[in-house]
């Protein structure tokens, strides 16, 4: 994924927008499926989990077709300075569009990822440290806001004040 878009070759335009594509529709068609196995549409609710993880082997095949899965090592790097981008400048202008058109549920949105974003990288930055170290960690997510806990749930969620019941032990 090296350069920029206007000295990319077309084909690598077209795998970074196909990549992001497919991305897209894998993690919305998951949410589809929640929605349709909650309003007892079970069929419904397994033929988007199909398709979602047909949309993950696209995402995952256009990825790898651009060289962008690298070693563990480099691929945290990566994480690291992806989230950084987010929290320090992508979210931040999120932020104040939405202040400014005074969407709350946008500005609510945004702000649960700004504040755990910021968490990821001190987690990935963390990791790298210790790459060599094999002492097993578990990672706790809050399926309200996604805040990431490294060791045990938390009694209550520091972003959204969600209770423990919220965190979602991650295997």
């Amino acid at each position: 994924m090296a350069g920029t878009a206007a000295t990319e070759s077309k084909a690598v335009q077209d795998l970074m927008e196909a990549f992001a594509g497919e991305s897209q529709a894998f993690r919305k068609y998951l949410l589809f499926a929640m929605k349709a196995d909650a309003e007892g549409f079970k069929n419904a609710a397994r033929l988007f989990r199909a398709a979602a993880e047909a949309e993950a082997i696209h995402s995952h095949n256009h990825l790898k077709a651009l060289g962008a899965v690298k070693s563990t090592k480099e691929n945290l790097g990566a994480a690291i300075n992806g989230e950084t981008f987010e929290f320090e400048k992508m979210y931040p202008r999120m932020i104040e569009d939405a202040k400014a058109e005074g969407n709350s549920q946008a500005l609510r949105s945004f702000q649960y990822a700004i504040d755990s974003e910021r968490g990821h990288a001190e987690l990935f930055k963390q990791a790298l440290a210790a790459l060599e170290d094999k002492a097993e960690k578990q990672y706790y997510v809050c399926e309200v806001c996604g805040y990431t806990v490294e060791g045990e749930a938390l009694d209550e969620c520091p972003l959204c004040k969600a209770k423990k019941k919220a965190f979602k032990k991650i295997d």
